[in-house]
């Protein structure tokens, strides 16, 4: 990286801007800020995805640089700053320099960015590049930029940076890896959802110990969550007289997460997720086990519902991993995959903007410009679908007008700091609980922080109580920032009521407000106020199951001390792949009174007509979304409703609703006969035709039955004879006869089951005299002769009378006329007379 740093200096200096690509452990998060700050006037800031890799790398340049923490290199991060007058390098999560910029985009006293691990493509990445790159644009061309990774897709950054943006390439690794294929020796299950195999999971322990007995050094041990690490970790608990085992994860504390990054007096096993990925040495670490596995977020847009879901890590990250054994020395990857494997990995990861809630994103870009970002060097546009879903989302909490243009309210609830329903929960739960109250909630909401527990509030009072003392720290200072937020002008509350916001009444009045509230009903309206739709109420008593207000059913986990609680208020749900029914992983009890009060937007009371359960539904409902709280029959209910009921149940259950008599079905057969002949303008008639027509040809018998017996009662046969216009009915009977009059002077029913071939069964003898086949539609169509043998059973099938007189008569004369001596054979049926009699015995 030193040898790169000159290239570096000299492109800001003529371009401003630059790419640097460098490999893991060459420097590029610490020597390349601290050669920025020697060069330019200001402070250099460095904006990191994690805020454990923001604490470390600040630590790493205050080491080299001999200063300590707070001087001349600091950090800011959520609810935790080092930094003064003296500091020249500060580094800073994504998030904050995203709110920094949001409050003074010229950053007055900055000289340099450099935005760190760009590849990892999370929302708040993606925003600081857009936003810094058009700050240099349009207000500051003096502002140095670093877009900086060790895995870069320079050609997409140089486009986002501007055509001639140079790309600085450090090449080479500070050490040699070594690596280790190790893959499972008999099946492992694909990770599906959440759910990872624990045959995996005690591969990769055996792993560990395999390396801890193969090679020198800490090990870092990539897995793909919390839980799996808890698992791997429960499986090393022998090995803990020899190594100590600790565990690096985002939900962790910092003073915990810290721990981990420093040496320790013995061999270390350190487990951790994507957070020691990047931007981290982590001290001693000469190996690396990775499982493969990556946690990543998908949102659910239907359900308005969120999960994580465990993916294959891609090579890009793979590769990330692997550099963090060869940070201090020669290093060892264990990779628990087979290198076939490794080839069949997609490249890079999926950018987080592809699949993740995109509601603070657009509210940012709306604060920033407009709600579609136009304009901006986006590296991707947000997916149409879920960017719609995000505006609707902020169109009814007030923050976006229905221009899609920033509200003051918008911009109170960006200036929060936490994803804009919980800022919204906070802003107008204040009123009714205290801020401090609200915040606290919000803060434990906002912050992932583990409490052990699915019901918010028993976990709300275990940190209150200081039960977990590390956790609960972090917590304080958490509301401490949240309510010096809400205090600050920028989050004042506008006068007028937003939509969607809960009526603000003076504290201690309303239900779940003032000193008297419990902590259920106050986590609860806080909860409400940010997730209206997902108030749920019990499906039976004693239950697990809930029905939510959008229309999801959810359930609690068993053992789950919320079971039986008539209403709750869920904080978090997740619905796995291929399950209907979401999961609550947290929720607070509460009642309806607070229910009705937390979703007010969608208490909603009003006449319901529709088909439901086999039959029309008139009644009068009062609902919390899909949750129905009273209702009541209709004694009057609107006529053109109920018909549009019927219409619809028709449509759910088809026509054999309708009693079809065998008028009806044979006036159906000759209409589909002529519709298929002709065409238009006459009506088709089959089911998909009938059924979404229904209004129509049924007209007046539809709109004055009242349910489903009625429709029985309705005159099919005279309702189809409506769909002809005049001129058609008036040939209906010429063109499609029900009967055809044969040469013996019988009146024989056609049949039209077939509208491509009507058939005329007829005896033979009665059809003597016939020269020529009998046509229908007006000579289009012959008609299928099903000819008879006089006790009516098929002698031959004919739709060319003429040929079959020549031709087929001879055979079946010789076959029956014998077997039917009583009745005429003539040689030549053309000219015979035609008869339904018997030929009288002979004497």
């Amino acid at each position: 990286m030193r040898e790169a740093l000159p290239a570096l200096l000299a492109a800001l200096t003529v371009h401003g801007a630059a790419v640097l690509v460098a490999p893991p452990g060459s420097g590029k998060t610490t020597l390349a800020p601290l050669a920025l700050a020697g060069e330019v006037t200001g402070r250099v800031i460095v904006a990191e995805p994690r805020r454990v890799a923001a604490r470390a790398a600040a630590r790493r340049m205050a080491e080299l640089t001999g200063t300590p923490l707070g001087g001349a290199v600091g950090y800011s991060v959520r609810g935790d700053s080092r930094t003064s007058a003296a500091t020249r390098v500060e580094v800073v999560t994504t998030g904050l320099l995203v709110q920094r910029l949001q409050h003074d985009p010229e950053l007055a006293g900055v000289g340099a960015i450099l935005l760190d691990e760009v590849h990892e493509r999370q929302l708040d990445s993606d925003l600081a590049l857009a936003f810094t790159t058009d700050v240099r644009a349009a207000l500051r061309p003096d502002l140095r930029l670093v877009a900086a990774s060790a895995t870069a897709q320079a050609e997409r950054l140089t486009a986002a940076l501007g055509a001639g943006t140079p790309v600085i390439t450090a090449s080479g690794t500070p050490y040699p890896i070594e690596v280790r294929w190790r893959p499972p020796t008999g099946p492992v299950d694909a990770p599906y959802g959440l759910r990872v195999d624990p045959r995996l999971l005690d591969h990769v322990a055996a792993t560990v110990r395999a390396a801890l007995r193969e090679a020198d050094g800490d090990l870092l041990v990539f897995l793909p969550g919390a839980g799996e690490i808890e698992g791997v970790a429960g499986r090393l608990a022998g090995q803990r007289g020899e190594v100590d085992v600790l565990t690096l994860h985002g939900r962790q504390a910092a003073g915990t997460q810290d721990a981990a990054l420093r040496p320790g007096p013995r061999r270390r096993v350190v487990l951790a997720t994507a957070v020691a990925e990047s931007s981290l040495t982590v001290p001693g670490v000469r190996v690396v086990v990775d499982a493969g596995l990556a946690r990543v977020p998908r949102t659910d847009l239907g359900r308005g519902l969120g999960s994580l879901v465990t993916v294959r890590a891609s090579r890009a990250s793979a590769h990330q991993r692997a550099g963090r054994a060869g940070r201090e020395g020669p290093g060892v990857v264990y990779r628990c995959w087979s290198q076939a494997e490794h080839d069949r990995l997609p490249e890079h990861p999926d950018p987080e903007i592809a699949s993740a809630d995109l509601t603070a994103f657009v509210l940012q870009l709306a604060c920033w410009s407009n709600a579609d970002g136009a304009g901006l060097a986006l590296l991707d546009q947000p997916p149409a679908a879920a960017a719609t879903v995000a505006r609707e989302t902020l169109t009814a909490l007030g923050a976006l007008d229905p221009d899609g243009r920033v509200t003051a309210r918008g911009r109170a609830i960006a200036g929060v700091g936490a994803h804009p329903r919980l800022a919204r929960a906070l802003l107008d739960a204040a009123g009714e609980l205290g801020a401090h109250r609200a915040a606290e909630v919000v803060a434990l909401l906002g912050a992932d922080t583990p409490i052990g527990t699915d019901d918010l509030a028993r976990g709300w009072r275990r940190l209150r109580d200081g039960v977990d003392a590390a956790a609960s720290a972090a917590w304080r200072t958490e509301v401490r920032r949240l309510t010096g937020n809400l205090r600050s002008g920028d989050t004042a509350e506008p006068s007028a009521t937003p939509p969607g916001a809960a009526a603000a009444r003076p504290a201690g009045t309303g239900r779940a407000g003032g000193a008297r509230a419990t902590d259920d009903l106050a986590a609860a309206l806080v909860v409400g106020l940010a997730y209206p739709e997902r108030v749920a109420r019990i499906r039976g008593e004693g239950s697990r199951t809930y029905l939510m207000a959008g229309g999801t059913a959810a359930e609690l986990p068993p053992g789950s001390p919320l079971t039986g609680v008539p209403w709750l208020a869920v904080a978090a749900a997740d619905r796995q792949p291929g399950s209907s029914t979401a999961r609550i992983r947290l929720a607070a009890a509460t009642d309806e009174a607070t229910a009705r009060q937390a979703a007010s937007p969608l208490l909603v009371t009003g006449d319901e007509i529709a088909w439901s359960d086999g039959d029309v539904v008139a009644r009068q409902v009062t609902r919390l979304g899909a949750i129905v709280l009273a209702e009541r029959p209709l004694q009057r209910p609107d006529r053109e409703r109920v018909a549009r009921a019927l219409a619809e149940g028709l449509r759910r259950e088809g026509l054999r609703l309708l009693r079809w008599t065998p008028e009806a079905d044979a006036l159906r057969e000759r209409l589909a006969f002529l519709a298929h002949a002709l065409g238009d303008p006459w009506p088709a008639v089959d089911d998909a035709s009938l059924l979404a027509g229904a209004d129509g040809w049924l007209g007046a018998a539809l709109h004055n039955a009242r349910r489903r017996g009625d429709l029985q009662r309705i005159d099919v046969a005279g309702a189809l004879r409506a769909l002809l216009p005049w001129a058609q009915a008036a040939q209906l009977d010429q063109l499609a006869p029900e009967r055809l009059e044969v040469p013996s002077g019988s009146r024989v029913r056609i049949d039209y089951a077939d509208p491509a071939a009507p058939v005329l069964a007829v005896k033979v003898q009665e059809a003597f005299g016939w020269t020529q086949t009998p046509r229908l539609a007006g000579g289009r169509v012959p008609v299928v002769l099903h000819l008879l043998s006089p006790a009516g059973r098929p002698a031959a099938v004919t739709g060319d009378l003429v040929s079959f007189w020549r031709n087929g008569y001879p055979q079946v004369r010789a076959e029956l006329r014998g077997r039917y001596p009583r009745h005429p054979w003539p040689e030549d049926p053309t000219t015979a007379p035609p008869t339904r009699r018997l030929q009288p015995r002979n004497r």
